[in-house]
């Protein structure tokens, strides 16, 4: 799924929104309510097997998510101190930011989150596995840990960048797919959403590290929800070009395939557990981030 990378920090982090689709499905009314309910006396599904949520999780190539997200944060690490300390980002900072973005630990955190949301919703579960596990669905997921890992070079964002203004100028049939499936997993508020948690986060870090976790929690909020006008343009300017180069080699039909899964109710409940697990992830990491910059800005020993 076409989720956002978990810098930790001011690029922010891919975290649960509730999509506009599942919003709307709440409100329909209690008549409506009363009709699809389950009647009296029906079986309750069991729970999914924690087994079976874990084999879910490595069928969406997750640990491979947060191995590249390691990567990202060694870069993101040294963004950041040259930033806010530099030439003090020796290898004791260096071993932080690694500590911090452990895949395996973080993985940890991921699974307890996900599991939370999909243990019990079988028929879920059932779906993903449904559409995951084949080669497209295979493709899909590689192609987007692909183009994550692309972006890191500075030379294939700015040449992804160039491609969007292109579909957009000749008017590329395959440019409002990649928006109709920005729309169904409500992408851009989710990662306006993952950003502006994600740096509450980092300045509470800060807080903690600098030794004032009393610190006005109405000032950094309105701190944060300061950002979110720049971070909504920015968001809205690197999802096309990212999703352009990941389904570049994809055909229409089956991104079309793609949007219609994340569209469905199982496409939007899985959504919304990723961004649990990422948001669980990027949480930690921004918090953890933020208290080792605070503990390098006191001269502390990390």
């Amino acid at each position: 799924m076409a989720e956002a990378t978990a810098d930790g920090g001011a690029d922010g982090a891919a975290l649960e929104v509730q999509s506009s689709d599942e919003s709307s499905s709440s409100s329909l009314g209690g008549s409506a309510a009363d009709e699809s309910a389950e009647p009296s006396g029906a079986a309750t599904p069991p729970p999914v097997a924690a087994e079976r949520l874990v084999q879910l999780a490595q069928l969406l190539l997750l640990s491979d998510g947060l191995e590249l997200m390691r990567d990202e944060g060694e870069d993101y690490g040294a963004a950041l101190a040259e930033q806010m300390f530099p030439g003090r980002d020796g290898p004791s900072w260096q071993a932080q930011v690694r500590a911090i973005y452990d895949p395996v630990a973080n993985m940890a955190i991921f699974q307890a989150a996900f599991a939370a949301a999909l243990a019990e919703d079988p028929a879920t579960v059932a779906a993903a596995e449904a559409f995951f596990d084949t080669a497209r669905g295979q493709e899909i997921l590689r192609l987007e840990l692909e183009a994550r890992r692309a972006l890191m070079d500075v030379a294939v964002e700015e040449a992804a960048q160039v491609e969007a203004e292109r579909m957009k100028t000749d008017r590329d049939p395959k440019l409002r797919l990649l928006r109709d499936l920005i729309e169904a997993g409500d992408l851009i508020e989710a990662n306006v959403a993952a950003a502006l948690s994600s740096n509450l986060a980092f300045y509470q870090g800060m807080a903690e590290g600098s030794g004032s976790s009393g610190a006005d929690a109405e000032r950094m909020l309105a701190e944060v929800w300061a950002q979110e006008g720049s971070i909504r343009a920015e968001t809205a300017g690197w999802l096309v070009p990212y999703l352009a180069l990941a389904y570049q080699p994809l055909s229409d039909e089956d991104l079309k395939s793609y949007i219609a899964f994340s569209r469905s109710d199982a496409g939007q409940r899985l959504n919304a557990a990723l961004f649990a697990g990422y948001d669980a992830v990027a949480r930690h990491v921004a918090f953890a981030m933020g208290r080792a910059a605070a503990e390098v800005l006191a001269g502390s020993d990390i």
